[in-house]
């Protein structure tokens, strides 16, 4: 079996899609996995900016019907690596015009479908993705509800909702990303550097925050199959 397609989405603007895009990366690199980006938030490619310089990566448009075709065929031509691809907000609409290209094709390519969506506390995220399911039935959806938003306590209206149910029939688990400090994030995109180089880079008291969160974030990844 090929490595997986992983995608990182949450079709809105401010949920913490690039952070948790990061998260994953800076994971799967600490285990020296083949890994390659691709970038699709033409508006706001913050994490290409971060991990365009460090690890393999493409810049396509999803948008449009040649993007998916394109994307496919990369992930046709290097069957060792596992792709992250980082959506923008309106992901929605595209997977629904477009996404059948990709789910006709993971068959023959051999590879899982795994996506991360990422959700604050309210109704339109889990709105969402429930719309997401629908248009992109292959595979299996994690939920990462961002911490930034809260404890987890206080996603309550994801925790007692049908969908979190319906995540947890299709194979899925409901993760938690904890919260990073503001002064840290702020370096991450500011600076444009990755978590690794940030972990070496910041200053002492900035880094020792940073490894715990890092230890925390592994930890969570622990709990899914990549």
């Amino acid at each position: 079996m090929s490595s997986p397609i992983v995608f990182v989405s949450g079709s809105k603007g401010g949920v913490g899609k690039s952070l948790a895009t990061m998260a994953i990366l800076d994971y799967l690199t600490s285990m020296s996995r083949s890994v390659k980006l691709v970038e699709t938030d033409l508006a706001n490619p913050d994490v290409w900016k971060s991990y365009g310089g460090s690890v393999e990566s493409e810049i396509i448009d999803l948008d449009q019907v040649d993007g998916w075709i394109n994307m496919v065929n990369l992930f046709d031509a290097d069957p060792p690596t596992t792709f992250v691809i980082n959506t923008p907000a309106r992901n929605n609409e595209a997977a629904r015009e477009h996404g059948a290209i990709l789910l006709d094709s993971l068959k023959e390519l051999g590879r899982r479908l795994v996506t991360f969506w990422v959700i604050n506390r309210q109704r339109d995220s889990l709105e969402l993705l429930e719309a997401y399911m629908e248009s992109m039935p292959a595979g299996v959806v994690h939920v990462i509800c961002n911490g930034y938003f809260g404890e987890p306590r206080k996603f309550e209206l994801y925790n007692q909702s049908p969908v979190k149910q319906a995540v947890k029939q299709q194979g899925g688990v409901s993760l938690y990303l904890p919260d990073l400090a503001d002064r840290v994030t702020d370096a991450l995109y500011t600076d444009r550097i990755t978590i690794a180089d940030a972990a070496t880079r910041l200053r002492l008291g900035d880094r020792a925050v940073l490894q715990s969160w890092r230890n925390s974030v592994r930890s969570m990844f622990e709990h899914v199959e990549l």
